[in-house]
């Protein structure tokens, strides 16, 4: 079982059940607030600074379960690099011909 944060090419996976998308995740976070009063007393968060932050724990919430959940690659996550490397290339063709 993975407790981190999968990147941008990554996505959790339960290997229980093959869940892709609905987890529970339990965290511990140290946080700085700046906290902001109006003259009712209504508070507004204008800044926030994450001093730590760490995953407890990670549950399915198909089959309920905290050691089974992993972090595997994307499927899609090459296409979407290599079709935005196609769409860079393109705009820079027409900006050169511009």
């Amino acid at each position: 079982m993975s407790l981190v944060e999968p990147t941008a090419t990554q996505r959790w996976r339960c290997c229980a059940c093959g869940n892709l998308t609905r987890f529970d995740v339990t965290r511990s976070s140290r946080v700085v607030e700046f906290v902001h009063l109006d003259l009712a007393g209504q508070a507004r968060v204008e800044e926030r600074a994450v001093l730590s932050d760490a995953i407890e724990r990670i549950r399915c919430r198909w089959c309920d379960r905290y050691d089974t959940v992993e972090v595997v690659d994307r499927v899609d996550a090459g296409q979407h690099e290599a079709g935005r490397g196609v769409e860079e290339a393109a705009l820079g063709e027409e900006r050169a011909r511009g």
